[in-house]
């Protein structure tokens, strides 16, 4: 329980992989949206057992574009997002509710502390 009394639900899936990518930026600040959504894009083609050239395929782009957005290296327009999440059978709502969770997550660890925890600090006089 946070210190509100109020019930933390964390991704805990999301959590240590942020943990182990690194995501928790040092200077506290959010990961770049194109890489939440790269990841969470991998993330759904290999719980489907799929190939980059497979989804690359059904979405009608070059698997290295398609491993460059996964890897955050590229900034997919939402046309191109849409057709990748609708090869994957995932509603583009999922893939924007997943980003939130992540970003949400990845602040947590950054701050150690509950999202919507206020932070309270001492001012010497």
């Amino acid at each position: 329980m946070a210190a509100s009394g109020r019930p933390v639900v964390i991704d805990i899936r999301t959590r240590r992989a942020a943990e182990e990518r690194g995501k928790a930026t040092p200077d506290g600040s959010d990961p770049l949206l194109r890489t939440v959504y790269g990841e969470i894009l991998r993330d759904e083609r290999l719980d489907q057992d799929r190939t980059l050239d497979d989804v690359a395929r059904a979405v009608g782009m070059s698997k290295q574009y398609l491993s460059e957005v996964e890897r955050g290296r590229k900034e997919p327009s939402s046309e191109m997002l849409h057709s990748v999440c609708d090869a994957l059978g995932l509603p583009i709502e999922h893939l924007l509710t997943r980003a939130v969770r992540r970003i949400t997550a990845s602040r947590r660890i950054a701050t150690g502390r509950p999202s919507g925890t206020p932070r309270v600090e001492l001012l010497a006089a």
